[in-house]
């Protein structure tokens, strides 16, 4: 899939966020700058999130809970993470009970919880569009691509 701008992230991001629901993954990779953060903070808007979103990436784990999202939601960034033991106390799969996660760099979690997640690897293309390449897992079909 090819995305041309930055909106068109944000706008593919809001359409994604409608078909989110408690237990999902959604696993964002590629290098730094590729637009990781700006696919999470369309998806942050489409559950209905109004204010600033912020990078986690010095925070790690930034949540978002209802009324400002229809779903809890949070978002991580593990680029500066380098150990499991890290990320296990993080407690992220604490929020797949009743919400989902956005994981930006998830090739740092644990493969077994990233099985059913919807896996988006994002390139920066020649022209400066980005390219887009999704795995699709079972638990997805039928509600990708978004509506």
């Amino acid at each position: 899939m090819i995305v041309a701008t930055a909106d068109a992230m944000e706008a593919l991001g809001a359409s994604l966020a409608q078909s989110l629901r408690p237990g999902d993954i959604v696993g964002l990779s590629g290098g730094l700058g590729t637009g990781k953060t700006t696919l999470a903070r369309g998806i942050l808007r489409g559950l209905g999130h109004q204010d600033e979103v912020p990078s986690p990436s010095f925070a790690i784990v930034q949540p978002y809970e209802p009324p400002a999202v229809r779903l809890p939601l949070a978002h991580a960034d593990l680029y500066r993470l380098e150990n499991a033991d890290e990320i296990k106390e993080l407690g992220l799969d604490d929020w797949l009970t009743d919400g989902a996660l956005v994981v930006e760099w998830p090739e740092r979690l644990d493969p077994g919880l990233l099985r059913d997640a919807l896996a988006i690897d994002i390139a920066v293309g020649e022209d400066g569009a980005r390219i887009l390449t999704i795995a699709v897992p079972g638990a997805w079909e039928g509600r990708w691509p978004p509506q």
